[in-house]
């Protein structure tokens, strides 16, 4: 009874997570000068998130970046620097407006959504019903022959 109580019942009542797998790599510790830099670089960035745009200066870093891969891949400054903005960033946008804002631009995305599943689902059928019409004409072709093939051997035996 007292193993009971000193083990077991401990464990039913808090148990011991699982051992992590042997293929995973514990990441070190971070110092307290770091985990000081990681709450003010957050904190900075939930401070900015609250502005609608979160430009070049308040993320220079990940700017630079950008500038570096956009210059090695085209080179062309040609394009229009203007872009429109991507379905989840124009849904931020809008919940941050609150719902008012936030209901139109789910609408508009629940219409793009059905639209670009029934022109598939349309293009879909009209492919099945090609295949449909293509396995039909080979079906009756090889009718043909096969019925041909008979009336000749009757012929040569009658």
């Amino acid at each position: 009874m007292y193993n009971y109580v000193q083990y077991d019942l401990k464990e039913i009542a808090f148990p011991s997570s699982l051992p992590d797998p042997a293929h995973i790599k514990r990441r070190r510790k971070l110092t307290w000068h770091e985990r000081f830099l990681v709450l003010k670089e957050a904190s900075r960035l939930y401070a900015a998130s609250w502005v609608r745009d979160i430009g070049p200066d308040l993320r220079p870093n990940d700017y630079k970046k950008d500038d570096v891969t956009e210059g090695k891949s085209n080179g062309n400054k040609s394009r229009s620097t203007e872009t429109e903005p991507s379905t989840l960033e124009d849904i931020a946008i809008a919940a941050r407006g609150g719902m008012e804002t936030l209901r139109p631009a789910l609408q508009r995305l629940y219409m793009t959504r059905a639209s670009a599943y029934r022109d598939a689902l349309k293009s879909f059928i009209e492919g099945y019903q090609e295949g449909i019409q293509q396995d039909m004409e080979k079906n009756e072709d090889s009718s043909k022959h096969s019925k041909k093939a008979i009336l000749i051997k009757i012929q040569l035996n009658g």
